[in-house]
């Protein structure tokens, strides 16, 4: 089966401007064209551009990308490089992943603190430290029930 740029890219949420874009830039050579010059992607190259927007989500650079679809199109003798690629990868996505817990935490300080002051009518008296995790929320030396507000 194939499919036409249009249903690869409501498939994958993209515009088929960022298709064209990625073909561009060398990331999509193994997509053939039809006689009037058309993309035709099959069910193989939906997998890998499956890869590609899972890479480009995790904050990828096209080069590397570009570097990793040039691994694939080389075959099995760059299996290794490919596996050191991912491995690579998935350590700076679990890196990602723990500065974005980090700042999660501080915005559901904020989210509280923030709470508090609309509650109060004012930030005068609120206190706390969006840096220490859970760290409570205090109003005037009182810690602040989050559960008292509607």
């Amino acid at each position: 089966m194939t499919y036409t740029i249009g249903q690869v890219a409501e498939r994958f949420g993209l515009s088929e401007y960022t298709i064209r874009f990625y073909d561009k830039q060398g990331l999509l050579p193994f997509v053939k064209r039809n006689a009037a010059g058309r993309r035709e992607f099959t069910d193989d190259d939906l997998k890998t551009i499956n890869i590609i927007v899972c890479l480009k989500e995790c904050g990828v650079k096209i080069s590397e990308i570009h570097h990793f679809v040039d691994m694939l199109m080389a075959g099995d003798d760059t299996l290794e490089d490919r596996l050191a690629f991912f491995k690579q990868q998935q350590e700076n996505a679990l890196e990602q992943l723990e500065r974005q817990k980090k700042n999660l935490s501080k915005l559901d300080f904020k989210v509280r603190y923030y709470t508090a002051a609309v509650y109060e009518g004012t930030e005068a008296g609120i206190d706390g430290d969006c840096d220490v995790p859970n760290c409570p929320i205090t109003v005037n030396g009182k810690v602040f029930d989050q559960d008292q507000v509607g």
